[in-house]
């Protein structure tokens, strides 16, 4: 090895955290039905926002804002946004599929415990464009990113999210009082369900089936021929894989939430430096993973 180079850290988790982490991005749903009207408690609340701020962001910009939505009477208004774009994306829909659409549920706006928008400040990182000169739109992408933190974390502690997108956008910004230069990203339902289901929604509807991962996978160009080796593996992982049935409420938490310090006394804030990630602690948290079915499948 050349002088200049040193041997990779060995920083990895061990099989029980890997569990936990695989696990909850293979049993995280786009959750419509099974609110429960449980509140969500606000330490919750907090280590899932937190996720959300911890997100990768280009050029550190982190345009993302998030707006708690609670009142009832607001987001029935939010609702009758969805019921009004739902008409009108129908007439898009295959004819052939317009009687499922109808019969879909594809919100729990009013059931979920509160609603949750995540923004992206588009003057965020104004002056300053490192990583958006040739694409601009990476703040877009940026604050995906942070939804998807928001969503993993939340499974990780058995709360179900649904992304809403059949909402016209300039309507939701008037009703929110979202600036111009501010775009909504993702309309979020978020609440204590009864059940994962083992599949998504959409998918046990007849609505559409997951793709297989070989065919998407490419060689040095778009539609390179090559890496039959990896294909094969990533087949052979797909086909093992079996998830339960359904995920019942006492199975909802993909691993207990990891114990909070006492925040030092000097800080105001929630910060990552009150919560223990130690990784004797992060272990125990991840028990519950242990042995399931993402360790079978990745090991």
């Amino acid at each position: 090895m050349p002088e200049h180079m040193t041997a990779a850290i060995d920083d990895g988790f061990d099989q029980n955290a890997r569990d936990a982490v695989y696990r909850a991005m293979f049993t995280r749903r786009d959750v419509r039905s099974h609110f429960l009207p449980t509140a969500i408690d606000d330490d919750v609340l907090a280590r899932l926002l937190l996720a959300a701020h911890h997100a990768p962001s280009v050029g550190f910009m982190q345009p993302w804002n998030f707006i708690v939505i609670r009142d009832i009477e607001r987001r029935e208004r939010v609702r009758d946004l969805f019921l009004a774009a739902r008409e009108q994306e129908l007439p898009a829909i295959e004819a052939e599929k317009q009687a499922l659409y109808r019969k879909l549920k594809l919100e729990g706006i009013c059931e979920s415990a509160l609603n949750i928008c995540i923004t992206c400040d588009r003057q965020r990182s104004k002056g300053s464009p490192l990583g958006r000169w040739h694409n601009p739109e990476m703040d877009l992408y940026s604050t995906v990113c942070a939804v998807q933190n928001f969503w993993l974390a939340a499974r990780a502690e058995g709360v179900g999210v649904g992304w809403v997108s059949i909402i016209e956008a300039e309507a939701l910004k008037r009703l929110l009082a979202i600036p111009d230069h501010v775009t909504p990203i993702a309309y979020l339902c978020v609440g204590r369900v009864s059940e994962f289901a083992s599949k998504p929604d959409l998918e046990t509807h007849g609505w559409g089936r997951r793709l297989p991962l070989p065919e998407l996978i490419m060689s040095e160009t778009f539609s390179g021929e090559g890496e039959t080796q990896l294909k094969s593996t990533v087949a052979r992982l797909n086909t093992v894989s079996a998830a339960p049935d359904t995920i019942r409420p006492a199975d909802q938490g993909v691993a207990p939430a990891v114990p909070q310090r006492e925040p030092p006394k000097e800080a105001s804030a929630l910060s990552l430096s009150s919560l223990n990630f130690d990784d004797a602690s992060v272990n125990r948290a991840s028990q519950a993973g242990s042995g399931t079915w993402p360790a079978m499948v990745l090991k």
